[in-house]
């Protein structure tokens, strides 16, 4: 299995950036499809972007593309999600995952592994 751990949370006025990172253990990062979530109080867990294991496909939410983009550096076992032109609706809980799958998977069920989630909160 792997273990993932998220860094770089944290307060942030709203059109300002933050680049979220995700270290992984055990198992090269490389087996896996990785991807971001969120999770604002009250509310479901929801999709933010997607990479697949190669790093060369990408998926993201409607609500995110073009502001956020997700890479991989599977030589340092990381994952990081670049935010840029942060809303207040971006604020949230934010977890890194990763599947035994290939593809850039949108789909929260289709995760095996969740990092501990950092907190993003964008002020007006």
């Amino acid at each position: 299995q792997v273990q993932l751990v998220e860094s770089g949370g944290g307060l942030v006025q709203a059109g300002g950036s933050l680049r979220l990172s995700c270290a992984a253990s055990g198992r090269t990062v490389s087996s896996y499809a990785m991807g971001w979530f969120r999770q604002a109080p009250g509310k479901e867990r929801e999709f933010v972007a997607a990479i697949s294991r190669s790093g060369v496909t990408t998926s993201y939410a409607d609500s995110v593309k073009g502001r956020f983009t997700i890479s991989r550096d599977n030589a340092k076992s990381a994952v990081y999600l670049q935010m840029s032109n942060l809303k207040p609706d971006d604020t949230a809980v934010y977890y890194c995952a990763a599947s035994r799958l290939v593809a850039a998977i949108t789909n929260v069920d289709r995760y095996d592994f969740w990092g501990q989630g950092t907190q993003v909160t964008v002020s007006s």
